[in-house]
């Protein structure tokens, strides 16, 4: 565990979590932290939000939009070799890259006017093309075999301009010159409002269309398909990138905090660290989703986030039915618009935004694990809880990243007010185990993940990449293998099918 010295370290108490043990565990070793600003003076802050690496040039990206600007950095020692300006262009939310080739999503300056896909050769940092795609794209991705290019163009809501939200899928096959777009929307969904919202797809009544109202966030791609967050609906689509097509929406749920291991803090006022069991329903909003197939099966990893579109009320404020009590001293955010059970214009059951957890998924959206309250335990245990959260989304997980080391899957889990890196063993998508905890109190508000093998990094170490929005700064950590003691298994027979499992899987990771 790496932990900042100026943190006090306490035991963290995990026996009783919901983890099984693992049979490995991992070195995480800071290598170099560098500041966008140039300067390690935190008041001088520039922004850091989506890192990617780029294996053929050998060099980092990381976008900036206070900036507007894409630096390139030196993968082994972190120093700067050039800044892309894109101010041209807009403001970029986001950086994918494959083979040499670097695409940026760039929003409008009018962020409710279509955005632009910007590609750069990766070696020369040459203009290569731009693509026009939907309103605000936010985030974007290769698919493993580099063919497509996917954009979550969010579309948000403006001064009374609400564009459509849609998926951009940009052919890359003929390479950057010859390709071309197509675009998967969702007006095809605007006659189903009524059953989506049955089905528990959250729909504004006060939005336009639903395909007005549906904002892609964040997109994973495996088997052809590519899995879209529609955070602030609660809900995934799916997309069939042949076909250009979304195929499906999915209700991600709810979490009940009534129930053992689910606890919250919940008021910023009283009992730091008080995790308890309430009467509450939590809103699972993923941000960041990743994928990774074991055995030609498709998982889905997410990091519960949550989000408002300023519907949110403290509990004390809300037009509560009275039969629901107060929560603590009712300072915990809920949702106005959610959890009126019987129709008659108060809430019988409160929402709260974000789930404070990350979840594996099925390729269908069934859940089939959630870390429940471990990760505010975690901040808890560690020394680097904030309570000032504790009424609004708590230690607010929002990035993912996967990687395959060592026959093992992990999950990369950034929280992004907490702070720090939570990494996990997540070969068993039924039963992850938790393997450390990162953290320092110079990166603030990490928010861009990206893993890359010991094959892609030219250096022969397996590394992680944080780029942190609030401090702008960007951090590399390498990663090495603890040897497994030899007498373990003398007593644990049992690991030898899961070690099993482990070898058969097959690194597909997005």
């Amino acid at each position: 565990m790496i932990l900042n010295s100026k943190k006090t370290l306490m035991t963290l108490v995990i026996a009783s979590l919901p983890f099984a043990a693992s049979a490995k565990s991992i070195n995480v070793t800071e290598s170099w932290r560098y500041w966008h600003s140039g300067t390690e003076n935190i008041q001088l802050k520039d922004s850091a939000e989506i890192v990617s690496f780029d294996s053929l040039s050998n060099n980092i990206y990381v976008t900036s939009s206070k900036g507007q600007k894409l630096d390139v950095l030196n993968p082994v020692t972190g120093a700067k070799i050039s800044s892309v300006d894109l101010s041209a262009y807009g403001s970029p939310n986001s950086v994918a890259t494959y083979g040499g080739i670097v695409a940026v999503a760039v929003e409008a300056d009018t962020k409710t006017d279509p955005g632009q896909v910007i590609f750069f050769n990766a070696s020369t940092g040459a203009f290569q093309k731009a693509i026009t795609v939907g309103a605000l794209p936010d985030m974007l991705t290769f698919a493993k075999d580099g063919k497509n290019l996917i954009v979550a163009n969010e579309g948000e809501s403006k001064k009374g301009i609400d564009p459509e939200g849609s998926v951009s899928i940009i052919d890359m096959s003929n390479g950057v010159s010859n390709a071309t777009v197509s675009t998967a929307g969702f007006s095809s969904f605007n006659s189903q409002r009524t059953t989506l919202k049955e089905n528990g797809v959250r729909i504004f009544d006060s939005a336009g269309s639903v395909a007005q109202d549906l904002e892609p966030e964040y997109i994973a791609t495996a088997g052809g398909k590519a899995y879209v967050t529609l955070q602030e609906n609660n809900s995934l689509a799916i997309v069939d990138i042949a076909t250009n097509t979304v195929t499906d929406i999915i209700s991600f749920g709810t979490k009940d905090h009534s129930l053992p291991g689910n606890g919250l803090d919940a008021s910023d006022k009283q009992d730091e660290g008080n995790i308890q069991n309430y009467n509450l329903k939590g809103l699972y909003q993923p941000d960041a989703i990743s994928a990774y197939e074991i055995a030609g099966e498709t998982y889905l990893v997410t990091a519960n986030e949550g989000d408002s579109r300023k519907e949110d009320v403290r509990m004390s404020k809300a037009n509560l039915d009275p039969s629901v009590s107060l929560i603590e001293d009712g300072r915990i955010k809920i949702s106005s618009i959610d959890g009126d059970i019987d129709g008659d214009g108060d809430i019988d059951v409160p929402y709260s935004y974000g789930a404070r957890s990350f979840s594996i998924w099925d390729d269908q959206g069934q859940q089939l694990f959630d870390s429940g309250d471990f990760l505010e335990q975690l901040t808890i245990d560690a020394g680097t809880f904030i309570e000032t959260r504790s009424d609004n989304k708590g230690p607010e997980p929002e990035g993912i990243a996967l990687g395959f080391f060592d026959d093992m899957f992990l999950a990369f889990v950034g929280l992004e007010r907490a702070g720090g890196i939570a990494i996990f063993d997540i070969t068993n998508p039924n039963s992850p185990s938790f393997l450390d905890y990162i953290f320092n109190d110079m990166d603030i508000a990490p928010e861009g993940l990206t893993f890359i093998s010991e094959d892609e990094s030219n250096d022969g170490f397996a590394f992680l990449l944080v780029s942190n929005e609030k401090s702008g700064t960007t951090t590399r950590y390498n990663i090495s293998a603890v040897p497994i003691p030899a007498a373990l298994f003398m007593f644990a027979p049992a690991l030898a099918g899961f070690i099993g499992l482990r070898r058969k899987a097959k690194s597909i990771i997005n």
